[in-house]
């Protein structure tokens, strides 16, 4: 503090002695200069905050303690949990009714919509942790298995309808059973027959390769893959003696119960092929008309 008996406001050079003065870097002003140059002005009256009046500050706006109200009920915030809408102050219990979401079971706040502020830490409306789907907001206590009407809370949930079921009660009361394992098929799955299978349990019934999205055949209500279907019942080409199927697309001749793969049906001492041209047999040989003579 200065010594001298010249003890002057730094801005109208008012003496100060005997005065209330306030200092602001390192320089004194009388309360008048000090208010016009530097206080911040009410956001609520406009007005300038002195140095009487405490100066309530949230996100670079400024309040009197007497103006620091909800904007709904005016009632006081000074020391209260308030939460901030559209630049507007409202006390929780305000903002809790207009804005903040309500359960779809009991109807009641459950959330908020918006910021919600203090100059501590904000503490958590009762019932304010909520769940949310599509739209729809619960508590976490109201959002119940529409079966069992136990709380679903952060497990996992199968819409249906208008309702939502747990797992376990979506499988026993929804879910087609697998054939083969007689688990439930909760995602996709593959109907052979009329009959629901798992996509992993539907299997060739000979090398047990699985045949969701491959071509296959039957026999007896079995289902094969076309190689164990060749394998195991197709008739054999007499020419490189490998299983014939049309399965494929593949082309055969047949005579005298026996069969050829198009491109084997050839005549056997010249090789050419007897597709479309007359033909002789000696014995178990098929011989071309010109090699037939010869013999």
């Amino acid at each position: 503090m200065p010594t001298t008996e010249h003890f002057d406001c730094h801005y109208c050079k008012d003496s100060l002695l005997g005065k209330k003065y306030i200092i602001k870097e390192d320089k004194q002003y009388c309360t008048k200069c000090y208010e016009n140059l530097f206080a911040n002005c009410c956001e609520v009256c406009s007005s300038p905050i002195g140095c009487d009046n405490k100066d309530l500050s949230y996100k670079d706006r400024h309040w009197h303690e007497q103006c620091f109200k909800c904007a709904k009920c005016s009632r006081s915030l000074v020391e209260k949990t308030f939460a901030a809408r559209d630049d507007l102050l409202l006390c929780t219990e305000c903002y809790a009714l207009d804005f903040s979401s309500k359960c779809s079971t009991c109807k009641k706040t459950c959330g908020h919509r918006g910021t919600i502020c203090r100059f501590s830490c904000f503490p958590p409306l009762p019932g304010s942790r909520k769940m949310e789907y599509k739209g729809n907001s619960w508590h976490e206590t109201c959002f119940l298995c529409h079966r069992c009407q136990q709380p679903i809370g952060t497990k996992s949930f199968i819409p249906k309808d208008s309702g939502y079921f747990c797992v376990p009660c979506f499988e026993k009361q929804f879910a087609y059973q697998c054939c083969a394992c007689k688990k439930a098929i909760t995602t996709g799955g593959v109907t052979y027959q009329d009959k629901p299978w798992h996509r992993e349990c539907f299997l060739c019934i000979g090398c047990k390769k699985q045949l969701s999205g491959q071509r296959f055949t039957s026999r007896e209500n079995y289902p094969y893959c076309l190689e164990c279907f060749s394998n195991l019942y197709a008739k054999k080409c007499v020419g490189c003696t490998k299983p014939i199927t049309s399965l494929a697309g593949a082309k055969y001749i047949s005579f005298e119960e026996r069969q050829w793969h198009s491109e084997c049906f050839t005549c056997m001492q010249c090789s050419v092929t007897l597709v479309g041209r007359g033909f002789l047999t000696q014995r178990d040989n098929i011989l071309c008309t010109d090699c037939g003579r010869e013999k």
